[in-house]
């Protein structure tokens, strides 16, 4: 039952004491502002993490070709290279139960044109599987299928940002664009996750761009992803035999690192893991020590309020005050003290987020937040320990008789 008097009593006990109010509002204000503010730039650098490694699939593997820096087996020292389509058979065949998706690059420029508008951009040569390893998301049309590698079909899926610098107000989908001369038909437009420059791609069949761009079957790149259910150790194992079987498959030195380099996403995937772990921890740290101080801070205040009102509380009991009313009293000024000052420190944690965003984008701390039931929870922690703090000293306080607590200075 709503009992008025006992708020009104509540009231007029912050507001005569408005100093000793503040004081303890600002312990808590201060306590989840520092920790609001902590755990979103926390999250902001792992929102820079994620996104710098979250454009592609992170359980890829890049191999690469180069020149050798070593003679072996009786071959020159600066040779060249040249993967080809048996190469990649060759990694399905020989690791098929290790591979989850596996594609070829070949890399060109291009003059892109559409009617009157034209620019510059990167072309891919691939497979249908890269879509998966470089995480393209198809926003209209489909994405490169077995029947174009099959039938060399002059078709090509673009990025939106091709879209709207060369097609205007109009969509690509199932239109032609003009390629260095020779039109091919957009049968599918992609985001990417990654910056502008994904989204600046065009991607075309692995053995369309092999016909059209030397009439051979070379390849640049093999990108693949290791069997998901693999842990790091034995990814890291796969990758080293893949790179031990690719320079005994091209009479490399086993000790050249330039002729076949095998770059495999789990280093740093685990590298990235450790600094966000070990910065999660820091952050945990500093900001739960934040919280034990603000805590510490209450319970102090809310001991010496008490010791401060031992005389009011001897007046109440002579009047004829319960033990349990003169608790209810402190407690419930404690709580809404504290619950106002916490929620004060998070609006003013949230601005001072909102507001520093922009800037500390610029050091790398990308949209810094932070949950609101994280928040919420510090806050009735401190709220939970300011109950406590005020509960045993007004329970003591409770106790004492009324001429004992009157002399008490």
């Amino acid at each position: 039952m709503f009992d008025l008097d006992l708020w009104r009593e509540i009231y007029q006990s912050i507001n005569k004491n408005r100093t000793r109010s503040l004081l303890s509002g600002f312990t808590v204000a201060f306590a989840i502002l520092l920790f609001t503010i902590l755990f979103g730039i926390a999250n902001g650098l792992q929102n820079t993490f994620t996104e710098a490694f979250g454009d592609d699939a992170t359980n890829s593997i890049f191999i690469n070709s180069g020149r050798t820096t070593k003679a072996n087996k009786g071959m020159q020292a600066g040779r060249q290279i040249q993967f080809k389509n048996n190469d990649l058979d060759y990694v399905k065949d020989e690791f098929g139960d290790k591979v989850e998706f596996i594609t070829a690059r070949i890399y060109k420029d291009v003059q892109a044109s559409f009617r009157g508008e034209k620019s510059s951009y990167g072309l891919r040569g691939v497979h249908p599987d890269h879509q998966f390893i470089e995480k393209t998301n198809i926003v209209e049309g489909r994405y490169i299928n077995k029947n174009d590698l099959d039938n060399r079909t002059k078709v090509v899926v673009i990025g939106r940002k091709i879209e709207e610098d060369l097609f205007l107000k109009t969509t690509a989908l199932g239109k032609y664009i003009n390629l260095s001369g020779i039109p091919y038909k957009v049968v599918g437009i992609f985001t990417d996750d990654g910056n502008d420059y994904e989204e600046r791609t065009i991607y075309m069949p692995v053995t369309t761009s092999q016909q059209v761009y030397g009439n051979n079957d070379y390849i640049d790149q093999i990108n693949l992803t290791y069997n998901p259910k693999m842990d790091y150790d034995e990814a890291l194992a796969f990758s080293s035999l893949l790179t031990a079987k690719l320079k005994e498959r091209f009479s490399v030195a086993s000790s050249d690192q330039r002729a076949v380099r095998v770059r495999n996403m789990a280093e740093g995937t685990k590298a990235v893991g450790q600094m966000t772990f070990g910065l999660t921890v820091i952050i945990l740290v500093i900001g739960f020590g934040t919280l034990i101080a603000g805590v510490v801070g209450i319970s102090n205040i809310m001991i010496f309020i008490v010791k401060e009102r031992t005389k009011e509380i001897g007046i109440r009991k002579a009047l004829g005050a319960s033990p349990k009313s003169i608790v209810s009293i402190i407690l419930i000024e404690s709580i809404i003290i504290t619950a106002i000052a916490g929620y004060v420190g998070l609006l003013i944690g949230f601005g001072v987020i909102e507001l520093s965003a922009p800037v500390l984008k610029d050091y790398f701390i990308k949209d810094p937040g932070v949950s609101n039931s994280l928040v919420i929870g510090a806050t009735l922690t401190l709220i939970a320990a300011g109950a406590i703090a005020g509960y045993l000293p007004a329970k003591k306080a409770s106790r004492i008789k009324p001429i004992v607590a009157l002399r008490n200075d």
